[in-house]
């Protein structure tokens, strides 16, 4: 054994024993959107092959988990990179309200939304919105608001273009298509609830226009989104052809009172079971374990991460 994995062992049998009698908690937001199924596969490793004991605690969206996060009471949450960024500022839901304390734990794989539609729906296009009853407002989840309304603008499709669903959650928007009360839902590819969606109503995913025109709108909203292909052979739930869709980053978030035992243990047991969590959530196939840690991202990273990363070299 070299002196980096005697290192290495060391530190994580230290992680083992400081936490071995002690709950990780795992935030997520609602049962059925990607952050939970992410959070979920998470703690089930951490369980499995990490040895740690590790709890989910879902949660209605990021104005309810991120505080929980950022005040130590949950020691890692799953969101998503513009809701960590508006987080730290004090921007958009959290206006007036930074959380300081919050950090980055590790970048996981790209999250891919779009609006979906009936598959028999005649609305083959974002632009083809217009006037049609649209999820939008997300009032548990500001910032998806913000994402939503990006890709509707890459169409073309501004506010008062179309007729407004409120609703308080990505769950809440899937539900107002099974119940006939909107046209289009806003979701991400290969969530659960779309799933179950699609077993009800068949569903087809609308792509992301890539002209350069179409592209400057999206980022003049929101900057860090970009054009992501997705295979209809990757078997998604409304995917029924080809396409690029919107995609950003999907975080593992902590606080910067998580000790760095528990960061670098459960960076090294992501990174060395990467094909468990594949096997249990194929988007984890995005997960690039030498991109864990991306210093060049405006939220910051827990200093364990950095010198994780600095380790890895």
């Amino acid at each position: 054994m070299n002196v980096k994995s005697m290192v290495l062992t060391g530190l994580l049998f230290a992680a083992s024993a400081v936490h071995a009698n002690s709950i990780v908690g795992v935030g997520t937001m609602s049962q059925g959107t990607m952050s939970y199924t992410t959070g979920s596969v998470i703690a089930k490793v951490m369980k499995e092959k990490m040895s740690l004991e590790a709890r989910v605690q879902p949660n209605s969206g990021e104005t309810v988990l991120v505080p929980l996060i950022n005040g130590g009471e949950l020691d890692f949450g799953i969101a998503n990179i513009l809701e960590a960024q508006e987080a730290v500022s004090g921007e958009g839901t959290f206006k007036g309200r930074p959380q300081a304390n919050l950090r980055i734990a590790a970048a996981l794989f790209p999250l891919r939304t779009t609006y979906f539609v009936r598959a028999d729906s005649p609305i083959k296009t974002i632009a083809d919105l217009k006037g049609k009853r649209v999820t939008v407002g997300f009032s548990a989840m500001g910032s998806v608001d913000k994402i939503a309304k990006a890709l509707l603008a890459s169409g073309g499709v501004q506010d008062g273009d179309y007729r407004p669903v409120l609703v308080p959650n990505v769950v809440a928007a899937a539900d107002q298509l099974l119940n006939n009360r909107a046209d289009a839902f806003f979701f991400a590819v290969g969530a659960a609830k779309v799933t179950e969606v699609n077993a009800s109503i068949p569903l087809r995913a609308l792509p992301l226009p890539t002209d350069a025109a179409s592209l400057a709108r999206l980022k003049a909203i929101f900057g860090d989104g970009y054009p992501s292909p997705v295979m209809a052979a990757q078997g998604m739930a409304g995917v029924t052809e080809n396409m690029s869709i919107l995609a950003y980053d999907n975080m593992l978030l902590t606080s910067d009172k998580t000790k760095p035992e528990l960061i670098k243990q459960v960076l090294t047991g992501i990174a060395e079971n990467k094909s468990d969590l594949v096997a249990a959530f194929p988007l984890f196939r995005g997960l690039d374990t030498k991109l864990m840690v991306k210093p060049e991202l405006q939220v910051p990273y827990h200093p364990a991460s950095l010198d994780w990363a600095r380790s890895q070299r």
